[in-house]
């Protein structure tokens, strides 16, 4: 058995960000035009009118001010309120590979290696583009890797399910260092029509290095102490969008087919089977949470990361305890939590412990303890 590491991360930010009056300015447009079109059928009762919505009611449920995304047009246009992002021919890198790709760069850069020293690669995201074949094979042959490539998904927390699987690997044997990218276009599964959620994604890849600890070489390393899993099946959070929809056409264009949640079963459930997850694996360890020195929680409403933070800690986390980057990326799904710890990791010191932590659909829970080299 070998020990292993984090020698790398890497991050990929698309170039355009829509503020929350952006946002806010289409959805409002389109609501009022909604109401104009279905005016009598509003006024007799058969349709119930929309609300518009706010910035301050966007910030206030979330924590969210911004978000980075692959297409702005697409999604401002009350008429579309979708991401535009043209259909690529079979022989050209797929938009997901070409987001890992950039992610995947730096962080081989940042731990001191190439193509040539990873033996494999695992692409972990909520929504992957096609069924077949594998991204992660795409992203292998696009970045020049020998070995092995498989696609994973496990919602918002496929990255820590990823990095168990990666690290699993290299405990093994199996291989020197896995490539973990998670490139995830949440816009394209989004609602931009629902008030309730029209706010929550952005866009964004992630990419983690995976190695030997007796070969890295990296300035940039955290030992893997432990990782711990867990899943508890729920439908709060559902996308039913697959391949048997074509099977039953009374179900297309239904509002399942993009994400859905109750948002406040979420908060309520979600939130102490974190904090006790994150708790008992570091009691497992026997580690105290207060010598933890850093949690990157997972990016997805910043009153959820408070009180899971306040229920460990008995306090309130100061801003550099829980850094948070959910106000300029909004939630980002399994990207998020590593994007805070790409962001919030050069300072500390030699020896300094913290906690990856992410959360959703499944429910699932996954938690890394890390431990500054």
């Amino acid at each position: 058995m070998h020990n292993v590491v984090i020698s790398g991360t890497g991050l990929y930010t698309p170039a355009n960000s829509i503020s929350n009056d952006e946002l806010v300015a289409a959805f409002n447009a389109y609501v009022q035009q909604f109401n104009a079109d279905n005016a009598a059928a509003i006024a007799s009762g058969e349709v119930e009118a929309l609300n518009e919505s706010s910035s301050a009611f966007i910030e206030k449920a979330s924590g969210i001010k911004s978000r980075f995304v692959i297409d702005r047009d697409g999604i401002l246009d009350p008429q579309r309120m979708t991401p535009r992002i043209p259909e690529r021919s079979n022989d050209e890198w797929g938009i997901l590979c070409e987001m890992a790709v950039v992610a995947a760069k730096e962080a081989l850069e940042r731990a001191g290696r190439t193509a040539a020293d990873i033996d494999g690669v695992i692409v972990a995201c909520s929504n992957l583009q096609r069924a077949y074949p594998a991204v992660a094979i795409e992203v292998q042959a696009a970045l020049g890797i020998n070995g092995f490539g498989y696609d994973m998904n496990v919602a918002c927390s496929s990255a820590t399910f990823g990095l168990q699987a990666a690290a699993n690997s290299v405990q093994l044997g199996q291989a020197r260092a896995v490539l973990l990218v998670n490139p995830e276009i949440c816009t394209g599964h989004l609602n931009f029509r629902d008030r309730d959620s029209h706010f929550i994604f952005g866009d964004a890849a992630t990419a983690v290095i995976v190695e030997r600890a007796d070969q890295a070489t990296s300035k940039h390393q955290f030992d893997i102490v432990s990782t711990k899993l867990a899943t508890q099946f729920s439908n709060n959070i559902r996308n039913n969008f697959g391949f048997l929809n074509r099977c039953a056409e009374e179900g297309i264009g239904a509002v399942d087919k993009l994400f859905v949640q109750e948002g406040r079963k979420v908060f309520k459930e979600v939130c102490p089977m974190v904090a006790e997850q994150i708790a008992t694996h570091l009691q497992e360890n026997n580690l105290n949470v207060n010598d933890v020195k850093r949690f990157w929680l997972h990016q997805a409403n910043l009153n959820m990361n408070l009180l899971i933070i306040r229920k460990l800690l008995g306090r309130d986390a100061e801003p550099h305890e829980a850094p948070v980057i959910l106000d300029t990326y909004a939630n980002t799904s399994s990207a998020g939590s590593v994007i805070a710890l790409h962001k919030h990791q050069d300072d500390l010191p030699s020896g300094a412990l913290g906690v990856l932590s992410s959360f959703g659909a499944g429910y699932s829970i996954g938690s890394v303890i890390l431990r500054k080299r």
